[in-house]
């Protein structure tokens, strides 16, 4: 029996995950987008005409078993399910039993609120972000969480495990995407300290292939020193695979959690800006270790 998917958001990581959807047997993929280029660049693809198709109207994906969203913000996400400008969102377009997959970096408030609005159209609800940004979406090895209880659970995880190697069952709906935004701010906070110590010891003329060595080697190693110092930010490459904005949304997204549970995060806030910061300077599209880039300019302009 073949399940129906539709795939709503067609970025630098839905395409790949498109791609290993569509790949093998017992799933047909429907992709939507508003960009027609979106849906031209898929047509290159061996699955095209076979397991994928695609589609400028979301009427089209009244008849899927499940709906996965890709989208850049809640505020996009909510409006593809509720509707907007007089257009009919997925909440009254597909029928009742069929399953919503949020699979962006959501605001988990939201998420909250929406699971009961769905919930009364029968529409099931889960949010599922994930990590490893775009190489590893293209291999199919992302690091998948799941809020959601343990039956649909146990129903989605074949579809997940088409596009991620580690899947996590978080709990409730909307503990994903907490847990998602939490996990990328302490990913940030890392990200910004190794450029600040990369900068300061650049200055002190030290070899930053060595200190790279010592960091990744000693206790100050984190996923940014072993991942994107020597490969993007010593070469100046800049170029590691996730968005600056993108990171300062999933840290401002941390940070409001701050205000739902009344615990005081004095590095969150300072990180929450610090990126904000970063955001306002660079140009439009910039790669996330380029946030070395804001830490050298506003060194330079101490220093003059």
């Amino acid at each position: 029996m073949t399940t129906t998917i539709g795939f709503i958001g067609l970025g630098m990581m839905g395409r790949p995950m498109v791609e290993n959807l569509a790949s093998r047997d017992g799933l047909a993929v429907i992709a939507f987008d508003r960009a027609p280029a979106a849906l031209e660049a898929l047509t290159s693809l061996p699955s095209y005409g076979n397991a994928l198709s695609t589609s400028t109207r979301l009427e089209d994906l009244a008849g899927c078993d499940v709906v996965i969203t890709m989208l850049p913000n809640s505020a996009i996400t909510s409006r593809v399910i509720e509707g907007a400008d007089g257009e009919p969102g997925l909440v009254r377009i597909l029928r009742r039993g069929s399953t919503i997959i949020d699979m962006g970096s959501s605001d988990p408030t939201e998420t909250i609120r929406l699971a009961p609005v769905l919930a009364a159209a029968g529409i099931g609800f889960v949010d599922a972000p994930v990590s490893g940004a775009v190489a590893k979406a293209r291999a199919g090895t992302l690091a998948i969480m799941a809020g959601t209880d343990e039956a649909t659970f146990a129903r989605i995880e074949p579809i997940l495990a088409r596009m991620g190697a580690t899947l996590i069952r978080t709990g409730a709906i909307g503990s994903a995407h907490a847990m998602k935004a939490l996990n990328n701010y302490v990913y940030a906070a890392g990200l910004l300290a190794v450029s600040e110590a990369l900068a300061i010891a650049e200055r002190m003329e030290l070899d930053p292939g060595i200190f790279a060595d010592v960091l990744n080697a000693s206790s100050g190693r984190n996923v940014a020193s072993e991942t994107k110092l020597k490969q993007f930010i010593i070469p100046r490459d800049f170029a590691g695979g996730f968005a600056l904005a993108l990171q300062a949304k999933d840290i401002a997204t941390a940070a409001k959690l701050q205000g739902v549970t009344g615990v005081d995060g004095r590095l969150l806030r300072l990180c929450d800006s610090v990126w904000k910061e970063a955001v306002d300077e660079a140009e439009p599209g910039a790669d996330n270790t380029s946030i070395y880039r804001h830490v050298a300019r506003r060194s330079a302009a101490t220093r003059s």
